[in-house]
């Protein structure tokens, strides 16, 4: 774990990663809460409002993230490996 964030350019595409999570989490969780609420049974209603909560955290969660790994990016004076 520790690697993982001992590299700015891994931490900044981690972040990427959970922002695009986090939109499609909270459009779908948004799109199932409310516009298909008719058609869903209960259980994936309270599923879709458990999403409209988890898909604004991870969005956030990836812009610190982000901006973590964007101040630490100028530090660094090697490249470190993106794979």
């Amino acid at each position: 774990m520790l690697s993982l964030f001992s590299c700015p350019q891994r931490a900044l595409q981690l972040a990427q990663h959970m922002l695009w999570a986090g939109l499609v989490l909270l459009i779908s969780g948004v799109l199932g809460a409310y516009v298909l609420a008719a058609h869903l049974s209960i259980g994936s209603q309270v599923a879709a409002h458990s999403l409209t909560i988890i898909g604004p955290a991870l969005l956030k969660l990836g812009y610190v993230l982000r901006l973590a790994a964007q101040q630490h990016m100028p530090k660094q004076s090697m490249p470190c490996c993106v794979a």
